[in-house]
């Protein structure tokens, strides 16, 4: 299967895991606290399956700059949590990360 595909899978299953953290309340909640446990140990194993293929660095950049992104996403509909100025300032720049790595990466 291709490596960034994968990814994609990998980042989607990873901000579920994270925004199960959130869910689970300090791990509380037994259903999100074990949605979150599966959600990451299915995340990093297929980041182990994904960096056979392709360069660390570059995958956990692009996996942390869409992590983030799409994390924040997720918590401002479902928590209701709306970043400020600064964190959309901050957020563009991890985007800009991002595409430069994709863009112009010899890898």
């Amino acid at each position: 299967m291709n490596a960034w595909f994968l990814l994609a899978i990998a980042i989607m299953i990873e901000v579920v895991g994270t925004n199960s953290i959130k869910a689970s309340e300090g791990f509380t909640k037994p259903l999100p606290t074990a949605i979150a446990i599966v959600a990451f140990v299915t995340a990093l194993y297929l980041l182990s399956i994904i960096t056979k293929t392709l360069p660390i660095g570059i995958v956990y950049a692009v996996w942390s700059g869409v992590g983030i992104i799409l994390t924040a996403i997720v918590a401002y509909f479902l928590f209701d949590q709306k970043p400020d100025l600064a964190g959309f300032i901050g957020m563009a720049m991890i985007i800009g990360g991002v595409l430069v790595i994709n863009l112009f990466s010899s890898h």
